[in-house]
């Protein structure tokens, strides 16, 4: 069997039906975390803007935001694990 004698069917509607399975998951984890970095850990969260936008201003500083933004993402972990479990199949 060549190469030529191949033949590829794209109207398989049994593939065209997994795809539109495929498109309309949607991950839980994206939408929860958003709402857990608006709830409460947006004082975090401007805490961390504030580091990022100073250290960003500066040509030559030795300061980083890491403190900073392991605490924001240590709190949305935080809120995050009381729901999302709860979400997963």
């Amino acid at each position: 069997m060549a190469i030529d004698d191949v033949v590829l069917h794209n109207d398989d509607p049994e593939e065209e039906e997994e795809e539109e399975e495929e498109e309309d998951l949607v991950d839980p984890f994206d939408g929860m975390k958003e709402a857990c970095g608006t709830g409460h850990c947006t004082a975090l969260g401007e805490k961390l803007n504030t580091c990022n936008d100073r250290v960003n201003s500066r040509s030559n500083t030795e300061e980083t935001c890491t403190e900073e933004l392991f605490d924001y993402l240590h709190c949305i972990d935080h809120c995050l694990t009381n729901s999302l479990f709860t979400k997963l199949k």
